[in-house]
């Protein structure tokens, strides 16, 4: 990791919402070296909601479309309504997302949990 990418996510709360326990801990820690506050990871949709419900300050989200069977998009609903830019981290293609969320920054697994991380900075500003 470039000096230059160590820090650029300071002072930034990002959510991880991803229920592949080790994906989750992999973004976390790739999230922390940039200076990241990692709130979660979150398993679950109903998790996520609850932490959004209990007011939990959110600068940022990576979000797992398919949570074992459930589909993420009421949390990204509560994201948007929040104002706060997210990404979608998934398995899922661009054509398998509902045509509303298609202007989401997607990226596709298998990826380096890493190169999400150094990329992120960049992906929520262009939103």
């Amino acid at each position: 990791m470039s000096s230059s990418a160590t820090g650029s996510l300071s002072n930034c709360r990002v959510l991880v919402v991803e229920d592949e326990f080790y994906l989750a801990d992999d973004m976390t820690l790739a999230l922390q070296k940039l200076g990241a506050e990692v709130v979660g990871p979150v398993p679950t949709k109903d998790k996520a909601l609850a932490l959004l419900a209990s007011g939990e300050a959110i600068d940022a989200a990576i979000l797992d479309i398919n949570l074992k069977g459930q589909a993420v998009y009421p949390v990204a609903d509560a994201l948007a309504e929040r104002g706060v830019p997210f990404v979608f981290a998934t398995g899922y293609a661009q054509a398998e997302v509902p045509a509303e969320y298609r202007a989401i920054p997607l990226w596709e697994k298998p990826f380096e949990p890493q190169d999400l991380a150094q990329a992120l900075p960049s992906v929520l500003r262009a939103r």
